[in-house]
């Protein structure tokens, strides 16, 4: 899911997994360390990884070792939560965005909690129901299109800046996203599209995207991966959905620049939250644990960990991210409430439209 070698992220996931796991080990009995609210279970999607040097600040204060069980993409992680919502897989859960949270919140997934105290940029991410809260907002970012800057140099071809220029014949066939079916990056850009071209003209969009040789991967990886001409797989596609935040990754060895841009008036923003399991065994240790990915070590470990935006934009971001990964100043929105609303039913619009 993020702007980074999938052999990387899952490397750093797996690392604080096994960390966790023998943080267990040397605890006695697992069961017995459940009861007395000294283990937490986080259920997230698979992209979670933060540096060991921080779940064990966590330990350090608290006692409580972090157990991780990773759950597929969001909606595959929102899909289990429903489902098991009688007898909670997790304490809490991390991962849950924008695309999915009014489910989670409908569906009476989550308990209720807000953080005693709370940076004061948290607040415009906040998603309420008649007034309460049930999740808190821990990062964004920026799904958009990228370009391979080499490659147009190469070419002699200018850059596509629009969502509107993607449909330009001079792009055919150059560009390459993953499916909104599949992907949540994927699903974000059906949503920036839905957002910029209204219910009634983002399938004439889709059409002509689709007429102009737009191919559609399975996920990001693939289509980063392995079709971006700037991905690492010798693609044949300069055009890639990808992050604001994956043009610092590109900058090669030696070089001080990145061989990519994000196009900033085409990007759709995510924002990931935490929250309390209804009926979870140790909620009060989740609530800690909430309030700990709040605070600044927590936040400022997330860009190079999960290649995110802190919630709390008050931390400094990497030298590099604030130079080559700047947000967008004016993302493409859709309501979360409209999303709900019309998730199944743009879906299954989309999926007939791109599999005729």
């Amino acid at each position: 899911m993020r702007p980074r070698s999938t052999l990387t992220r899952a490397a750093a996931a797996t690392a604080v997994l096994l960390t966790a796991v023998a943080a267990l080990a040397g605890c006695g009995s697992s069961s017995q360390d459940t009861a007395n609210g000294k283990v937490l279970t986080i259920a997230t999607h698979d992209s979670w990884a933060m540096s060991k040097d921080v779940m064990a600040e966590f330990k350090a204060e608290t006692g409580i070792t972090v157990r991780i069980a990773k759950n597929g993409d969001v909606g595959e992680l929102t899909n289990k939560l429903v489902l098991t919502k009688g007898d909670p897989i997790a304490d809490g859960v991390f991962g849950i965005d924008n695309t999915f949270a009014t489910r989670a919140i409908d569906e009476g997934v989550l308990a209720k909690f807000t953080p005693p105290i709370a940076p004061a940029s948290l607040s415009r991410f906040e998603l309420t129901d008649n007034g309460e809260s049930y999740l808190t907002p821990i990062d964004y970012g920026d799904v958009c299109v990228n370009v391979d800057d080499t490659w147009f140099a190469q070419h002699k071809i200018p850059e596509p800046k629009t969502l509107d220029d993607l449909i330009d014949p001079r792009y055919k066939n150059l560009m390459v996203t993953p499916a909104a079916t599949t992907s949540s990056p994927g699903l974000a850009f059906l949503l920036a599209t839905i957002g910029h071209y209204g219910t009634t003209g983002w399938k004439a969009y889709w059409q002509k995207l689709l007429d102009n040789g737009v191919k559609i991967d399975a996920g990001w990886t693939d289509a980063y991966e392995v079709d971006f001409t700037a991905g690492g797989g010798h693609g044949d596609r300069p055009i890639v959905l990808s992050y604001s935040s994956s043009p610092p990754f590109t900058v090669p060895k030696g070089g001080t620049k990145p061989t990519t841009s994000a196009l900033l008036d085409t990007c759709f923003r995510q924002v990931e939250y935490a929250g309390v399991l209804k009926g979870a065994k140790n909620p009060q240790a989740m609530q800690k644990f909430i309030s700990f990915m709040i605070n600044k070590q927590f936040q400022a470990a997330l860009p190079d960990n999960m290649y995110v935006y802190p919630a709390d934009t008050s931390v400094a971001l990497p030298a590099d991210w604030s130079t080559w990964a700047p947000v967008s100043p004016d993302p493409i929105a859709v309501s979360p409430a409209d999303i709900t609303k019309n998730r199944t039913q743009w879906l299954d619009e989309w999926r007939d439209l791109t599999t005729r």
